[in-house]
């Protein structure tokens, strides 16, 4: 508490910076890493990255820098520790107890990772669950060169198993921006095991104020693993409520808080906001102000300025905020649209409070406008800083780059998820890099391989939103590895029903791709019964997911996994990976048998409860 103390004196200007260096570090932080995040950005890089010159960042770095080709050497490690728990009857934020949570450091949300662009990060995850294994993906950071530390149990590691388990992660800040980390294995994901991830960098436009991150979430009573259970025979049941930086206020009770947003008079602030829901999209609306964006997951764009946002699932925009209304309190609002296929919530009006400094303490009294309806699209007409190109006659469909998405019914359980016609299960046992280290390409039909042999080429793919089935719903489709360039999509039309098959057809839709530039991401929606046609270039060996980040779904089995390169991902390998590697899947190979609880689905996100409560444990 001392060095929080610490810490905010500084930022008011009650204490000299020397006072707080010498401060004890930040709980669970190393003491020359708190030295650096206590000190501001710009003494942590030099002069020229200020309030009036954010695109500046360090002698030879700025804005317009190609962060995958020259990065900065800084030498440092930002090194954290993660220990995983879980606790019974646990007193939530909205006042309701829940039987259980998995907890990151004690909280619902876990620390955020901070380090600066060109920086190493390293992280010491111990899992001290009771009978759950676990693997943490580092959400949109590429992984170049370290593709064993993705966190994809079953893909790139075996899960790290309970009872005191730990593996270390080790990844370059090759990117700069906003994400977050969340366990990629069982119910974690929803029932506590998040985080959020900030790495300092330049910025597309002057900003006075960094407000850090602002992670939005869907937010459920009962544990997401019988969310599962309960979606593998039904629709998605809405959310109790919407956490916004883990606070919410209970409709019914009047128990627990708004979340509560400070802007100074006359300023500029920089807002990360981050989509963590397992399902659950929002249009996103501060009363009375505009947001400017100058991010998109991780990829800086020029500045522009809209009235109101739609978030997907994995989702994060960097916007500023301009402080030049009214000294107020202003309501920071949350809604659903696309006729309730973008999500739904128990609580009718969600929302936190954005207060200006001298405003009292008190609700906004102006309940201002509902956003408008997105119809479950996020923005295709951004514009990325650093520029890509990409020839649209290089792509011609083909069965081996189209990719439909279809749902499956009637069977046991009722809806599995497919593409190619084949629903994802991986081994956690037997990982696919574990395939590639024995040189073995008798890759499971169940693994959804797909092989990528080209080096350093653009590799289009087409996905296809269930073109055979009576209807569909939106997907936020997520690549690990890289970002994808968005060349085109299905035109726009309301997600609901009914709606407008559109099928992927060249003598016409070759018109709306887009080869100069376009938006670039690694969550973009594909469209309800409509078609999304992506791009990437295959220039980092790895195995990696590309899958619907609705938790519900990617359980299911809505996933494949690129396998890039695999002769030179196995070359790359270093010793220390592969050691790490099989003394953890050697663990958790000893651990699994002693597990008495069935693995029921894909194993990427969700699965059957494990728990002792026997109320919890639902028998086959």
């Amino acid at each position: 508490m001392k060095s929080f103390f610490s810490a905010a004196a500084l930022l008011l200007g009650l204490v000299a910076p020397s006072a707080v260096l010498a401060a004890p570090p930040l709980p669970g932080v190393p003491r020359e890493v708190t030295r650096n995040l206590l000190r501001p950005v710009e003494e942590r890089q030099s002069s020229c990255h200020t309030a009036s010159n954010r695109a500046c960042w360090a002698p030879g770095f700025n804005i317009n820098t190609d962060y995958e080709v020259s990065t900065p050497n800084t030498g440092v490690t930002r090194t954290y520790t993660l220990t995983l728990t879980e606790v019974d009857n646990w007193l939530g934020p909205d006042g309701v107890v829940k039987q259980k949570v998995m907890l990151v450091n004690g909280d619902i949300f876990g620390p955020t990772i901070t380090a600066n662009w060109g920086d190493w990060i390293q992280v010491n995850v111990i899992n001290n669950l009771r009978t759950n294994g676990t693997s943490i993906h580092w959400h949109g950071m590429h992984q170049k060169g370290t593709n064993m530390h993705d966190g994809a149990n079953g893909v790139t590691e075996c899960p790290i198993p309970p009872k005191g388990g730990s593996r270390v992660y080790r990844f370059r800040a090759q990117q700069y921006g906003t994400s977050w980390y969340h366990s990629h294995f069982s119910a974690q994901y929803g029932n506590g095991v998040v985080g959020t991830i900030v790495v300092n960098g330049p910025a597309s436009l002057p900003y006075d104020i960094d407000l850090g991150v602002f992670p939005i979430t869907d937010y459920y009573h009962k544990p997401a693993d019988v969310l599962v259970e309960e979606t593998m025979n039904g629709g998605p049941p809405p959310s109790d409520t919407v956490l916004f930086k883990g606070h919410g206020k209970n409709p019914a009770t009047g128990a627990g808080q708004f979340a509560n947003i400070t802007l100074t008079p006359g300023k500029r602030h920089r807002l990360r906001i981050i989509n963590t829901s397992t399902h659950d999209h929002f249009q996103l609306k501060l009363q009375n102000h505009t947001m400017t964006i100058i991010a998109a997951d991780m990829v800086p764009v020029q500045a522009q300025t809209v009235d109101s946002l739609f978030l997907a699932v994995g989702q994060r925009y960097d916007v500023t905020i301009d402080a030049n209304k009214s000294v107020g309190n202003y309501w920071f609002n949350a809604t659903f649209g696309g006729g309730l296929a973008c999500g739904a919530s128990l609580n009718p009006h969600p929302a936190a409070i954005f207060r200006y400094q001298g405003a009292p303490n008190a609700n906004p009294t102006n309940q201002g406008t509902p956003a408008a309806d997105a119809n479950c699209m996020d923005l295709n007409n951004l514009t990325p800083v650093v520029t890509r190109s990409v020839p649209t006659s290089g792509f011609t469909p083909r069965p081996n780059n189209t990719l439909p998405v279809s749902l499956t019914l009637g069977g046991t359980p009722l809806f599995v998820w497919k593409v190619n016609g084949s629903s994802i299960n991986v081994d956690w046992d037997k990982p696919i890099v574990d395939y590639v280290i024995a040189q073995n390409t008798s890759y499971p039909p169940q693994a959804n391989v797909i092989t990528v042999n080209s080096v350093n080429q653009w590799t289009y793919w087409l996905v296809e939103n269930d073109p055979t089935g009576p209807f569909s719903i939106p997907h936020p489709m997520h690549l690990h590895g890289h970002d994808f360039l968005v060349v085109g999509r299905s035109p726009d039309q309301p997600a609901g029903v009914p709606q407008t098959r559109y099928r992927f057809n060249p003598a016409t839709d070759m018109a709306l791709l887009k080869s100069s530039n376009p938006v670039r991401r690694d969550v973009a929606m594909l469209p309800a019964n409509g078609w999304l046609l992506i791009a990437f270039k295959s220039d980092n060996p790895g195995a990696w997911l590309f899958h619907c980040h609705i938790a519900w779904h990617v359980s299911g089995g809505l996933s494949v996994q690129y396998l890039e390169r695999p002769n030179d991902l196995r070359n790359g390998f270093s010793t220390a990976d592969k050691n790490q590697h099989n003394n953890n899947c050697n663990a958790w190979r000893a651990y699994w048998p002693t597990n008495p609880f069935p693995k029921i689905d894909s194993g990427l996100k969700v699965r059957k409860w494990v728990g002792e409560h026997p109320d919890w444990y639902i028998k086959n």
